[in-house]
């Protein structure tokens, strides 16, 4: 476990957030169990488990900026229809959203190891995304609510 210790600098990463990756790699690896893998394959599915715990972290960040974005938009709209949304775009596969998960994910590594001029830009972006997809949401709503 002190392999994922320097991990921890990452914004929004905490011991139990360590353990969860540590409990996913771990299942991983014994469902391999049997099988020849070599140490190229062990370092995908560790770095692969790090990076998805990462990037679900910090966009689960976003995610409740929006909630709050579109409230502050329309204060007709609960957090179960942004919700509903949301989910809708994720099914579309939306751009927009896209590109927000893998903005989050950087601009948290940039910030978290002082990338600075990285970070900031990334939180431009991140926020130009984040209010599209609240304009997405509201208007969604507006129409379904005519």
């Amino acid at each position: 476990m002190n392999f994922f210790k320097p991990f921890m600098k990452i914004k929004g990463i905490d011991e139990n957030h360590i353990r969860e990756i540590y409990q996913d790699i771990q299942i991983k690896l014994a469902a391999m169990h049997g099988t020849e893998f070599n140490v190229v394959l062990m370092y995908t599915i560790v770095v692969s488990s790090l990076t998805t715990s990462i990037r679900e972290i910090q966009f689960n960040y976003s995610l409740q900026d929006i909630i709050v974005r579109a409230k502050k938009q329309s204060a007709n709209l609960s957090k179960k229809q942004i919700q509903g949304e949301l989910e809708k775009l994720f099914m579309r596969n939306n751009k927009n959203v896209s590109i927000l998960y893998n903005l989050s994910y950087i601009d948290a590594l940039a910030e978290s190891f002082n990338y600075l001029k990285t970070a900031r830009i990334c939180k431009i972006q991140k926020s130009k995304y984040i209010n599209r997809i609240v304009d997405i949401v509201v208007k969604s709503n507006a129409q379904i609510s005519k």
